[in-house]
């Protein structure tokens, strides 16, 4: 059973197409972070934002963007799945809430890839319902889907284009989330 899970991974790449470098991943990462930086990094704020890495495929890009930022900062994460009807939006169930309280304050999400969006404006409007005075959406990968999405993100680190991709927290079929740059690769039909 294993050789056939393990063969099958390798297989995924077969045919893949890089589309972004370790270095494209690391320049945009950084960049990010200048960005944040920038806002946030102020000696006359006391204001400590709350941070939230969206589990588990923002995990590679949150380790990542950690350990630029500059200013001082409180971590938590959330993991929300949808289940349902993918062409109604589905029903969007928090796994896992942040523990950190987030009335008044200003919380940046932190998340792998803005797809359709539904997702992530079901997490910021729930954020904005429990308080939050700002909710910034940092999404590392934003798809060109070629239609409007629900959600914007506030800050984004590359845009992609309409396929399938792996890496950098993102996988396919629970495989390749490790890979250090972004791979286009063939889905089964």
């Amino acid at each position: 059973m294993q050789d056939f899970h393990h063969n099958r991974a390798r297989a995924l790449l077969e045919n893949a197409e890089e589309l972004f470098t370790k270095a494209d991943v690391d320049h945009a990462v950084t960049a990010m972070a200048e960005t944040l930086n920038t806002r946030f990094n102020q000696p006359d704020s006391d204001a400590f934002p709350l941070v939230l890495g969206v589990m588990g495929g923002a995990v590679v890009f949150t380790g990542n963007l950690l350990p630029q930022l500059t200013f001082p900062l409180e971590f938590d994460y959330i993991h929300v799945s949808r289940y349902g009807d993918d062409d109604q939006g589905g029903q969007v169930v928090w796994k896992v809430v942040p523990r950190s309280n987030v009335a008044g304050r200003v919380v940046i999400v932190l998340d792998d890839i803005l797809d359709e969006g539904e997702t992530l404006a079901h997490v910021k409007q729930r954020l904005l319902d429990m308080g939050a005075a700002e909710v910034v959406l940092a999404v590392f990968a934003d798809k060109a889907i070629g239609k409007a999405k629900p959600v914007k993100a506030d800050i984004v680190g590359i845009t992609i284009p309409n396929r399938f991709v792996v890496g950098f927290g993102m996988d396919a079929y629970g495989y390749w989330r490790n890979l250090p740059g972004l791979w286009a690769i063939q889905t089964e039909n």
